[in-house]
């Protein structure tokens, strides 16, 4: 129960910091929204009874209808919280508070970057906001090595090109990919972090006194390799380690042998002892 309880309160910040995008940032400059919320702003246009909140929720419906089966039943009752929490704070935010337009680059930046925290605290739980963002995680399901935030910005693009039609602004369109952009990457970046980890190739003649040293620290992995041009048979140290660390190991190997050849490169996720742990519901 308190994990639940922690979760949903998440999702909650989550939605009320997205509502709060929509309605600082995107709303009152008019940008092009992507997804269902960017339906609901065409449908406010024309019909200015039916607010975004509540045609966001009406539109939801038949989506959330869809995803059942592919979803599951939990990701549709925490998503249908959240949809429901960020339409009402929509709603809610724009009662209480006059925003007014600002620079439109500064609007289309920060509201990105905000919006895009708020998703991600939402599909860290496993949930999404609705409209296209079942969209997206039903794509995740065919797709799972790309990263969410790369499959929002799909369906979201038609729905950008809608409203910027309807609103007969070019620059609309223009500055929604920059929101949507900013958002895409942060959102990747609160859900997967940024890239800390790093694994180096060693290769290099004084290989045991190399390893020797570099366990003190992290695991060593040895492959055995062989060179293309002279046939010799060489050993090639592999070890994952921390950002933080780099400038420790290339010191350490460059004292050993100042001679070795090392490849440092980024590791997106790694699982294991120091590190991250595996998640069943990987995004």
């Amino acid at each position: 129960m308190k994990q639940y309880l922690k979760s949903y309160a998440v999702i909650t910040l989550g939605s009320v910091i997205y509502a709060l995008s929509f309605d600082w940032f995107v709303a009152p400059n008019q940008f092009a929204m992507g997804g269902v919320t960017g339906l609901a702003q065409i449908l406010h246009h024309w019909f200015p009874a039916l607010t975004v909140g509540a045609a966001s929720a009406l539109m939801n419906v038949p989506l959330f209808l869809i995803g059942w089966k592919k979803i599951g039943g939990h990701l549709l009752v925490s998503s249908l919280y959240a949809m429901v929490v960020s339409s009402a704070a929509i709603d809610g935010l724009n009662l209480l508070f006059d925003f007014q337009p600002m620079d439109p680059i500064l609007a289309a930046l920060f509201g990105g970057g905000v919006m895009g925290v708020g998703l991600g605290l939402v599909f860290a739980q496993g949930a999404t906001t609705g409209g296209t963002d079942i969209v997206a995680k039903l794509l995740k399901l065919k797709w799972p090595w790309l990263p969410i935030g790369k499959l929002v910005v799909v369906p979201d693009t038609a729905v950008m090109l809608l409203v910027a039609l309807t609103f007969g602004q070019l620059s609309a369109m223009l500055y929604g990919f920059i929101k949507l952009y900013t958002c895409s990457k942060a959102m990747d970046t609160v859900l997967y972090g940024t890239v800390d980890s790093r694994v180096a190739y060693i290769i290099s003649d004084h290989w045991r006194e190399l390893s020797g040293t570099l366990l003190q620290s992290r695991g060593v992995t040895l492959l055995q390799a062989k060179g293309a041009y002279t046939g010799a048979e060489k050993q090639v140290l592999m070890i994952a380690f921390k950002q933080k660390e780099i400038v420790d190991l290339k010191r350490r190997v460059y004292e050993l042998d100042p001679e070795a050849f090392l490849i440092v490169c980024d590791a997106r996720d790694v699982l294991g002892n120091g590190f991250s742990a595996y998640r069943r519901e990987e995004l």
